[in-house]
């Protein structure tokens, strides 16, 4: 084995999409500024070929285009993919975190209730009980304030929730879900522990969709979100 041999290229495109992901979204690179391969190679000190290969992956993302004898340059943010959880993860931590974070609760209040009572409909006997538990452990995680654990347990809820609706699409958005959650932790936006209102919410959601209780379940994750809603305004 080669002791003196650098990182893999994994580890090197991901930290180069990583860099210039957030540089993007925060708007230190701002549309229209122009970035060169050669350029490129001389800041992160690697071959034109990883190179090209981040340029591939920020370009399927919408955030960077490529112009002959212009060079790369920096897409305008309504081009951007903003349902990719990597621009999500990026600008929820870029100065623009306080909008972004309000037009994902948007979205999310637009979805999960009507999600919450599809799956009143259309979960299996054995994801309606999963959720039942999951409800039961974020009550016992949130009271004991144990949030790393919490948000794991959350992140499994919602995406339960999204892939029992029996509607794909609403399925396809678990991962945007889950960035959303695991942001509002990141940015320090929880609480030490979460609120009895929420704790309740998702007992109150989950016992719904067990019931097969499509208003109720709809109504609750209403309120469950509005108690995000005021959360992250507050």
């Amino acid at each position: 084995m080669n002791e003196h041999a650098g990182p893999p290229a994994a580890v090197l495109n991901a930290r180069i999409i990583e860099t210039l992901g957030q540089d993007i979204a925060s708007g230190v690179l701002a549309p229209g500024d122009r970035l060169t391969l050669d350029g490129l190679q001389q800041e992160f000190g690697v071959s034109r070929t990883v190179v090209r290969d981040c340029m591939r992956i920020l370009e399927s993302m919408n955030l960077v285009y490529s112009k002959r004898r212009v060079g790369i340059v920096v897409q305008d943010p309504q081009l951007w993919n903003v349902f990719d959880p990597r621009i999500i993860k990026w600008r929820l931590a870029g100065p623009g975190r306080a909008e972004q974070f309000r037009t994902l609760t948007e979205l999310r209040v637009g979805v999960e209730p009507v999600a919450a009572a599809a799956a009143a409909t259309h979960a299996a006997a054995a994801e309606r009980d999963r959720m039942v538990e999951l409800a039961a452990e974020l009550r016992r995680l949130g009271e004991a304030g144990e949030l790393e654990e919490f948000l794991q347990a959350d992140i499994e809820f919602h995406t339960l929730l999204l892939r029992s609706s029996g509607n794909d699409m609403f399925a396809s958005l678990q991962d945007v879900v889950a960035e959303v959650l695991a942001g509002r932790t990141r940015q320090g936006m929880m609480p030490p522990k979460p609120s009895e209102a929420a704790l309740r919410g998702h007992v109150l959601v989950a016992d719904a969709v067990a019931a097969g209780d499509g208003a109720a379940a709809l109504a609750h994750m209403m309120d469950l979100l509005e108690e995000v809603r005021q959360a992250i305004e507050g």
